[in-house]
């Protein structure tokens, strides 16, 4: 296909996953505070769990992380330890928290809106698109520029949780990083 590739993420050295071929996010910015995250997993669904919509309320959610799910991490201004976090899940199920440093000081982010999240599926593709509008703006005019890094949970159907990023740090999986 033509359309952009986007950001290839990666399995963590100890979390490989036989059950998926690829996993790719994608990121667009609509003015200074929309952002819009897409992110394209292939690979032999019927080894992974995964939520489908309506078997679970959708809407906000805490510890989506303990399942498969979708997350970018935003820092705004790199001159502050304070940064963002935003999961999705295939079920429609979204969480935003702030921290203020590494770990530290987690508190619910309010959203103006919630999240629009749509979904599709096949037996070897799952898409999820999630537009997010922020309580921020993200093209201030900041040096230098704001970070953002977008990961995965996968969980394969023994329960097994697998982590993938574009980077990730030594020692274990750490998306905080």
């Amino acid at each position: 296909s033509n359309m952009p590739q986007g950001i290839a993420l990666i399995a963590h050295a100890t979390t490989q996953s036989a059950a998926v071929e690829d996993l790719h996010a994608h990121i667009t910015l609509t003015g200074s505070d929309v952002l819009s995250l897409r992110y394209s997993l292939r690979g032999d669904l019927s080894r992974i769990r995964i939520a489908a919509t309506g078997t679970v309320p959708s809407g906000r959610t805490d510890g989506l992380w303990k399942h498969t799910c979708f997350e970018a991490f935003i820092r705004p201004d790199v001159s502050h330890d304070g940064y963002f976090e935003l999961n999705f899940s295939a079920a429609k199920q979204w969480a935003a928290y702030r921290f203020s440093s590494y770990r530290e000081g987690m508190a619910a982010l309010d959203l103006p809106s919630d999240p629009e999240i749509s979904v599709s599926r096949t037996p070897h593709a799952l898409e999820l698109n999630a537009v997010v509008k922020l309580p921020f703006q993200l093209d201030a005019p900041v040096q230098p520029r704001p970070r953002l890094a977008v990961t995965a949970v996968v969980e394969e159907d023994s329960g097994r949780l697998c982590y993938w990023s574009a980077r990730h740090p030594q020692g274990k999986p750490d998306f905080h990083h």
